[in-house]
């Protein structure tokens, strides 16, 4: 059995829904979900392309438009 103390713990570091949605949850369209969605890709992506670029690899050099 959990004490008070315990149970506000609980409580209070658990994140309520947004609008009654979950935040995390796959929805189509322009939603807040659909912009997390993105910026999380975003992310990995820029990540991706710079661990890509540390490898030696660049699109810049590929293309010759730097030396």
């Amino acid at each position: 059995m959990q004490s008070p103390t315990e149970k506000a713990i609980l409580q209070t570091t658990t994140v309520p829904a947004y609008n009654g949605k979950d935040r995390n949850a796959f929805l189509f369209g322009f939603t807040p979900q659909a912009e997390l969605w993105n910026g999380r890709l975003a992310m990995i992506g820029f990540i991706a392309y710079l661990l890509w670029d540390l490898a030696g690899y660049s699109v810049v050099r590929l293309l010759h438009i730097a030396p």
